[in-house]
C-alpha cells in the first residue's frame, strides 16, 4: 500500500481526486478502441493514473509513419511488425505493473464489439474513422456504458462525453458520414492536437470515474491549435428524433458493413461501398499522398505500402496486393476514412 500511495502521491494530493477516489480508479475498467495516436496517449495517462483494468484492441500493426505521433512505438517495433496492441501492452506494462492490461488484436465489429464490452465502466475512441464511433456510440448507449469521444486531424480536435440517459449521443452532433473522408495519412496531423484531445478525454474520463460528474464538462468541444479558434457547444438537449439516444432503434447494430469480398486468385479484396464514388473528387484527395491515375471509368492509387486500390464510380473498391480482409479494411479506412 506506501508504494501504492507513492506512486500515487501527487495524484492523491489532487484534492478532487483524493485517496478515495485513487481506490475508486483501482475498481474501474476502461476499454480504448484503437491504439494509434489518441489511443496511445489515452492508455498512457490511464495507466498511469492507475485504473485497474486498462483493455486496449486493434486490427492493425505499427509502421514508421506512425512514430511521429504514437507514443507508446519505437523503431524496434516497426522492424519487428508487432500488432499496435501488443506492442502497446509491452510498453504499459513496464510503466505500470499493478494495473491490469489486456491487448487483444481484432477488427472491432457488431460481431466482436460485445464480447469487448464485457465488464467494461467505459469506452474511449481512440479510432480513425466514423464507422467504428458510430458502432461504439451505439453500442455503449444500447448497454448504459458511457462513451468518451475524440478525433484529431490536421490541427483541428473534438471531444465530448456521452453519458446514456443524461446526455446527447454523438449522431445528434455529428451526422452518419460526415467525416468527408479526411484523414491523417491525406491530409496530415500534428502530434500536438492528439496530445491536446486525448487529454481532454481523460480528464473528463477521470472526472466520471472518481463520481465527480458535477465537474464533468457537459459540452462537445472543437477546437484548430493552429489557426487559435475553440468553440463549446452545450449538450442541452438531444435531437428529438435521434435513432440511437430517443428512438432507441441503434442503426449502427444493424447497418450492414460495406460488402467485403476475396476475389479468388487475384490477390484482391472488394469493398463494396454504399455511396457513389466521384473519381475526381478522390483524385484530387488522394494526389498527395500516392500515385494516382484517373480515368473516365476507374481511379488508380499506387499506395507506398506496396498495394493498390482501384475505385469505380458505382462504389466498388479493389484493394489489389493482398486478400488479408484485415489488412484490406486497414488500408482502406487508412485512405478512405472508413
Amino acid at each position: 500500500m506506501e508504494e501504492s500511495l507513492e506512486r500515487y502521491s501527487r495524484q492523491i494530493r489532487f484534492s478532487p481526486i483524493g485517496e478515495k477516489g485513487q481506490k475508486e480508479l483501482g475498481t474501474k475498467s476502461v476499454l480504448i478502441v484503437g491504439v494509434g495516436a489518441l489511443g496511445t496517449v489515452l492508455a498512457n495517462h490511464l495507466v498511469r493514473a492507475g485504473v485497474g483494468l486498462v483493455r486496449i484492441v486493434d486490427r492493425d500493426y505499427v509502421e514508421m509513419s506512425n512514430l511521429q505521433r504514437q507514443m507508446l512505438f519505437d523503431e524496434q517495433d516497426v522492424r519487428d511488425s508487432l500488432p499496435k496492441a501488443v506492442a502497446a501492452e509491452r510498453k504499459l506494462k513496464a510503466i505500470n505493473s499493478s494495473v491490469s492490461i489486456e491487448a487483444i488484436v481484432t477488427d472491432v465489429t457488431v460481431a466482436t464489439l460485445p464480447g469487448l464490452l464485457e465488464g467494461i465502466d467505459l469506452v474511449l475512441d481512440g479510432t480513425d474513422n466514423f464507422r467504428t464511433r458510430f458502432l461504439l456510440n451505439d453500442m455503449c448507449f444500447k448497454l448504459g456504458i458511457p462513451f468518451a469521444y475524440g478525433g484529431a486531424v490536421s490541427a483541428r480536435g473534438m471531444s465530448a462525453m456521452f453519458i446514456p440517459n443524461k446526455t446527447p449521443c454523438l449522431r445528434c452532433f455529428i451526422n452518419h458520414g460526415e467525416g468527408n473522408g479526411q484523414t491523417c495519412d491525406t491530409i496530415g496531423v500534428i502530434s500536438p492536437v492528439v496530445d491536446i484531445v486525448a487529454s481532454y478525454q481523460v480528464i473528463e474520463v477521470l472526472k466520471y470515474l472518481v463520481d465527480d460528474h458535477q465537474a464533468l464538462r457537459g459540452t462537445l468541444r472543437s477546437f484548430d491549435v493552429w489557426r487559435n479558434h475553440q468553440f463549446d457547444l452545450k449538450m442541452d438537449a438531444p435531437k428529438s428524433d435521434c435513432p440511437t439516444c430517443q428512438k432507441k432503434e441503434y442503426p449502427a447494430l444493424f447497418d450492414e458493413e460495406d460488402h467485403i469480398t476475396t476475389l479468388c486468385g487475384r490477390e484482391t479484396v472488394q469493398i463494396q461501398r454504399k455511396e457513389k464514388i466521384d473519381l475526381n473528387v478522390w483524385s484530387k484527395r488522394l494526389k498527395g499522398v500516392a500515385e494516382v491515375q484517373v480515368t473516365p471509368f476507374l481511379l488508380r492509387v499506387h499506395l507506398k505500402e506496396g498495394e493498390r486500390l482501384v475505385l469505380f464510380p458505382d462504389g466498388r473498391v479493389l484493394i489489389q496486393g493482398t486478400e488479408d480482409m484485415t489488412r484490406a479494411k486497414s488500408l482502406y479506412s487508412k485512405y478512405m476514412g472508413g
